[in-house]
């Protein structure tokens, strides 16, 4: 059975291989039970696309996995607090719960001026703040 720091793990290994090509070295998984069904690294500058974060890409391959906009039984892991905008995406689509390694201090969604992954004020009808994990010792 996996565990949070094999996941993170993959995380880290999918930084490494976006760093390799230039990109911010950070790498996203989307799980759902046991099972990987998002996985990607940092491709903005390859793809020449500021939307191409890590997080957004692993919940792009989620979406399209399960056909289904509600996420809500998916935890995301990430070498980095998610930031402005994929916290907002987490929002949407109501992924539970959110493991990271490093701080996003300046646009992050929880340790930033902006922390739209904690706020509890949102529109009615957005989802209930996710769990949050900030992995502080590896």
């Amino acid at each position: 059975m996996p565990t949070t720091n094999d996941f993170i793990e993959q995380c880290i290994t999918l930084g490494k291989q976006a760093a390799e090509k230039g990109n911010s070295a950070v790498g996203a998984l989307l799980v759902r039970g046991e099972v990987i069904i998002g996985a990607a690294e940092e491709a903005t500058k390859t793809k020449n696309d500021i939307t191409c974060h890590a997080e957004m890409e692993a919940i792009r391959q989620a979406v399209k996995t399960l056909n289904t906009n509600d996420l809500s039984d998916c935890v995301l892991y990430s070498t980095h607090e998610p930031c402005i905008m994929c916290s907002y995406a987490i929002r949407f689509y109501k992924i539970r719960a959110v493991f990271y390694l490093q701080e996003s201090t300046y646009l992050g969604g929880v340790s930033s001026a902006l922390p739209l992954l904690t706020t509890v004020a949102v529109p009615p009808g957005w989802s209930v703040a996710p769990h949050i994990h900030h992995i502080t010792t590896w």
